[in-house]
C-alpha cells in the first residue's frame, strides 16, 4: 500500500466506538473511499483513560479502513470530547489604521478579543470569528478592505484541558498516526448534518454519542455557543444491563433491537427473550418495561440539552429548531420525545455533503468522522491553516504559534 498525499483521514476516537474515515479530493468535493470501525476499550466520557486499550482500538480500525481503501494512513484530524471542554464568546475593540481595515487591523482585534485569562491547565482549541463590527455597523463576516475608525470582533474560544489533549494525540502517535489537528467533535458534526440555511435562521445540534452529548447552537451563520454532557448512550444501556439484571453486550443488542425512547409510541406490547447472568435461564420480559427503563434516561439528556441551550440565553434563536444525531439519536421515537421537550422541529441529522461510499456512511452514528473530513478538506485547501503541529513541538509552543498564525488563511 502506498502514501496518497491527496486522501484526507478523520479519526473520531468515541467511548464506544473508534471510527476512521479515509476521503479523496475530487473535482465535485470529497468523495469516500474507506472505513474502519472498531469497538473502543479505554475512554470513559470521551476522556482516555486506558492508553494502550485506546491504541490498540485505533490500530484496528486504521487497519480496517486502509485495507478498504489500499492507501497507508500516516497522519489523521482527530476528534475531541468530553466534561472538561468549555466555549466561552469574548469581544475585542481597536482603532483602525489609516481608516482603511487592513490584515494588522484584524491582527490586532482578533489579539484583542482572546486576550482573557485561560488557566494554565487549559488549551485553546478553536477560536472562531463570529462577527466583525465597524463603526457600530454589525454583521461584517470579511472586513479587509473596508473603511472606518473603530473596529469590534466577536470571537468563540473553545478549550480543553491540556492532560487530555496530550492523551488523545498520544494515543494516534503511539498508533503510528500524526495528528494534523484537534477537532471539537459538534463543530465537525456540524460540517457533516447542518445546511447552511439552518446556521443562518439559528440551529442546535445535539449530537448524542455514546459516552457524550455534544451540543452547538449556530445563529446567523456563525458559532454561539459548545457545550458537552458527560452523559451518552453507554448510559441507557448500563440501565437496561442493571434493570434487567443482563450482560452489558446482551444489553447493548436489546437496546439497538427493541428499544424506544418512549413507552407510548408501542404498536404492541411485545415480549422478548433476555439472557441472564451466572448461566442462569434465559427471562422472557415484556418490552414496555424495557421502554420504561430507557425513557427516564433519555428524558433526562435531552433536557439537560435543553437547560444549555436556556442557561446560554440561546432558546429563543433557533427557529430551525433541533438537529439530533449521533448514535443514539437513532434509537426509535427520539425525534418524537425531543420536539416536546425542545418545544421546536426536530429531524434527524444524517452526513451529506460527500460522494464515493456515501451509502455507507449515511447514518447518524458517522457524523463526526465525516466531519472531520470535511473540516480537514476545507483546511487544507486554505480556509484556514493547521493549527495543530505535534510530534517536535510542546504543547505551549503550539498554543503560542496557534494564537500567532490563527487567522492568516480566512484571509486569503
Amino acid at each position: 500500500m502506498a502514501r496518497r498525499e491527496d486522501l484526507i483521514v478523520g479519526l473520531d476516537i468515541g467511548t464506544t466506538k473508534i471510527c476512521a474515515i479515509v476521503a479523496e479530493r475530487t473535482e465535485n468535493g470529497l468523495d469516500v473511499v474507506g472505513m474502519g470501525t472498531h469497538p473502543s476499550r479505554g475512554l470513559r466520557k470521551g476522556v482516555v483513560v486506558d492508553i494502550e486499550a485506546t491504541v490498540s482500538s485505533i490500530k484496528q480500525a486504521v487497519e480496517e479502513a486502509e485495507l478498504m481503501a489500499d492507501c497507508e494512513i500516516s497522519s489523521v484530524y482527530a476528534g475531541i470530547a468530553g466534561g472538561h471542554i468549555d466555549g466561552f464568546n469574548s469581544h475585542g475593540i481597536v482603532a483602525v489604521k489609516d481608516r482603511e481595515v487592513s490584515r494588522g487591523d484584524v491582527r490586532r482585534v482578533i489579539d484583542a478579543a482572546k486576550a482573557v485569562a485561560i488557566p494554565m491547565d487549559r488549551e485553546v482549541i478553536h477560536i472562531i470569528p463570529q462577527e466583525f463590527i465597524i463603526d457600530d455597523q454589525d454583521g461584517i463576516r470579511e472586513p479587509l478592505g473596508m473603511s472606518g475608525v473603530r473596529m469590534e470582533a466577536k470571537i468563540h474560544i473553545v478549550t480543553a484541558a491540556v492532560t487530555s489533549a496530550q492523551n488523545i494525540v498520544k494515543c494516534a502517535n503511539k498508533a503510528g498516526l500524526n495528528v494534523v489537528d484537534i477537532v471539537l467533535e459538534p463543530l465537525a458534526s456540524a460540517e457533516a448534518v447542518l445546511a447552511g440555511d439552518e446556521r443562518d435562521l439559528g440551529v442546535c445540534l445535539v449530537d448524542i454519542g455514546g459516552g457524550t452529548t455534544d451540543i452547538a447552537v449556530f445563529a446567523e451563520g456563525s458559532i454561539k455557543h459548545t457545550s458537552v454532557l458527560g452523559l451518552g448512550g453507554y448510559h441507557i444501556t448500563n440501565d437496561i444491563a442493571v434493570g434487567l439484571r443482563t450482560p452489558f453486550d446482551e444489553a447493548e443488542r436489546i437496546k439497538k433491537r427493541f428499544g424506544m425512547a418512549s413507552a407510548r409510541y408501542l404498536g404492541s406490547d411485545d415480549v422478548l427473550s433476555v439472557p441472564s447472568v451466572g448461566g442462569r435461564r434465559p427471562r422472557e420480559i415484556s418490552r414496555k418495561i424495557l421502554c420504561e427503563i430507557i425513557e427516564p434516561r433519555v428524558d433526562e439528556i435531552l433536557s439537560l440539552a435543553r437547560q444549555e441551550v436556556e442557561k446560554a440565553g440561546l432558546e429563543r434563536r433557533i427557529p430551525s429548531g433541533v438537529v439530533l444525531t449521533g448514535g443514539c439519536s437513532s434509537l426509535a421515537g427520539i425525534a418524537d420525545l425531543a420536539e416536546e421537550i425542545f418545544e421546536a422541529p426536530v429531524r434527524l441529522g444524517s452526513p451529506c455533503r460527500v460522494g464515493g461510499l456515501q451509502d455507507v456512511v449515511r447514518s447518524p452514528m458517522y457524523a463526526t468522522g465525516v466531519g472531520l473530513v470535511l473540516y480537514g478538506c476545507a483546511q487544507s485547501s486554505g480556509r484556514g491553516p493547521s493549527r495543530f503541529r505535534i510530534r517536535d513541538e510542546s504543547i505551549f509552543r503550539r498554543v503560542k504559534q496557534r494564537m500567532r498564525d490563527w487567522f492568516y488563511g480566512d484571509l486569503e
